[in-house]
């Protein structure tokens, strides 16, 4: 498998920068979602540089692989967090009533933006030493 770990980084940080945009527009659905990819895609980048294939869409899971090697534990209840993003931002029947348009706010985009760059960053510091 070719090692691409500075290509999943780098859409981590546009998908990080593609939420804020959504923030400052007001698509906090959007914004959510794209904090959760940007989170994901930052932890994949370190997992396939330790040389593993990172499968799935769980920020928590993914974490979790790295929890043996790399201290992660402060970043599992954001990561749960944003792993409510994932589906019901995108999806009107994963909410009884409303759109994810309606269903998102401000408040929980910022929120889950500020957990995302938390965990780029520290992907970004574990990618750095290894």
């Amino acid at each position: 498998m070719v090692e691409r770990s500075k290509d999943w980084l780098d859409q981590a940080e546009w998908d990080l920068e593609h939420a804020k945009h959504d923030l400052k527009a007001g698509f906090y659905d959007w914004a959510c979602f794209s904090a959760q990819q940007a989170a994901e895609k930052a932890i994949k980048a370190v997992i396939q540089k330790q040389g593993g294939e990172a499968w799935g869409h769980s920020v928590y899971e993914l974490l979790l692989e790295l929890k043996d090697k790399f201290d992660v534990n402060s970043l599992l209840d954001k990561a749960l967090e944003l792993d409510k993003a994932y589906i019901p931002t995108r999806y009107p029947n994963a909410h009884p009533s409303l759109s994810p348009r309606r269903r998102y706010t401000k408040i929980e985009a910022e929120r889950l933006i500020s957990y995302a760059e938390e965990i780029v960053n520290a992907c970004k510091s574990i990618l750095s030493k290894i």
